[in-house]
């Protein structure tokens, strides 16, 4: 009765400190909200009572874990720990089962290691049997709240951010670098690619961050204008876009428009032919989901002169230069016979 009473006047602190402690069908269940605090088994440093369960459930800011230490241990030993002991769980996984004094082969104790919770949330239960045949001291912990480095990344193809993490206290953020501006989602860099327009007679277009790996949720428009006369000719020298094998490019696309028409989809590993589009206007749009890890593409581009009809060569004249065909902007000239001279017929 007078352990019961100790226990109880233990809680009746805890409660005026500000912590909850409720009844739980097991026994004592105690919530604690705080950034550090103590935990102990009843009536430490004296034994512990026979036929006990006490559970603390431990929860601190979100973009923090738990980190708790054991300063004394002392339970009884048994095959397992199915007696007396101590469980640590997090996330519905236990993270360490605990009893005796020191490690075995088949039973734990902590020691002096730090244990720390899988988010921002730990459980401790203590448990005690009917008997124990000696006294056993308990345990003391203390636990605390530690920021967590969300920029770490749990594994190798887990990215937090795109571009640059930052952390902070309590979380982190996420920013990009220049040429590109954050989506919604807070973590997504999405490239600025709007339209932009060619009017050399020849050049090289690439894919955004060509060769490295082309940005997610791209849509990309490139257009190359060439004077009347002219058609544009496009040749690959580098072809890698996420493809799929029984699908035509749901994922990450290349579409090209000539004169307002759509050539064949382009996606895949394959360098796609030379076109001669027979346009002098040709736009290029490029378009990507939210994942892929491939290289994109590179472009060259040519403007080629289209032919001219072929000139009527009157009686008795020359053309200067000779040629089997003319195309745009040559020049040519005509001269007659010795004896013959050039009129307008009006």
């Amino acid at each position: 009765m007078r352990q019961v009473n100790q226990t109880i006047l233990g809680m009746i602190l805890w409660h005026l400190l500000g912590i909850i402690i409720i009844l739980c069908s097991n026994g004592f269940c105690i919530e604690l909200t705080g950034l550090f605090g103590r935990i102990s088994s009843p009536g430490f440093p004296k034994p512990y009572p026979n036929d006990q369960t006490m559970t603390w459930d431990i929860k601190v800011p979100e973009g923090h874990r738990v980190k708790i230490y054991f300063t004394h241990f002392n339970l009884e030993l048994s095959y397992l720990c199915e007696y007396d002991y101590v469980e640590l769980r997090s996330k519905g996984t236990v993270v360490a089962h605990f009893c005796g004094t020191e490690s075995t082969d088949t039973e734990k104790a902590p020691g002096n290691a730090p244990f720390y919770s899988l988010d921002n949330k730990m459980t401790l239960v203590f448990r005690s049997d009917f008997s124990n045949e000696k006294e056993f001291t308990g345990f003391e912990a203390f636990y605390t709240a530690e920021d967590i480095d969300e920029c770490q990344k749990p594994d190798e193809d887990t990215e937090v951010c795109d571009h640059f993490c930052h952390n902070h206290i309590g979380g982190h953020y996420c920013s990009c670098r220049a040429g590109f501006n954050l989506h919604t989602d807070k973590k997504t860099c999405l490239v600025k690619c709007n339209s932009v327009t060619y009017t050399t007679s020849s050049g090289e277009i690439v894919s955004p961050d060509f060769p490295k790996i082309y940005p997610k949720l791209a849509n990309c428009k490139y257009q190359i204008q060439a004077e009347d006369g002219f058609t544009i000719v496009l040749r690959f020298l580098h072809f890698d876009v996420e493809s799929h094998p029984e699908v035509i490019c749901p994922y990450d696309r290349l579409q090209i428009i000539a004169s307002g028409k759509n050539l064949p989809t382009l996606c895949g590993e394959t360098l796609p032919p030379e076109m001669d589009t027979k346009s002098n206007k040709v736009e290029i749009v490029f378009t990507t989901d939210a994942s892929g890890h491939n290289t994109g593409w590179k472009i060259q581009y040519t403007t080629k002169a289209l032919p001219c009809p072929d000139p009527i060569l009157p009686s008795r004249g020359h053309f200067t230069p000779r040629q089997k065909t003319y195309v745009v902007k040559d020049h040519l000239s005509l001269s007659c016979d010795k004896g013959y001279v050039l009129e307008e017929l009006l």
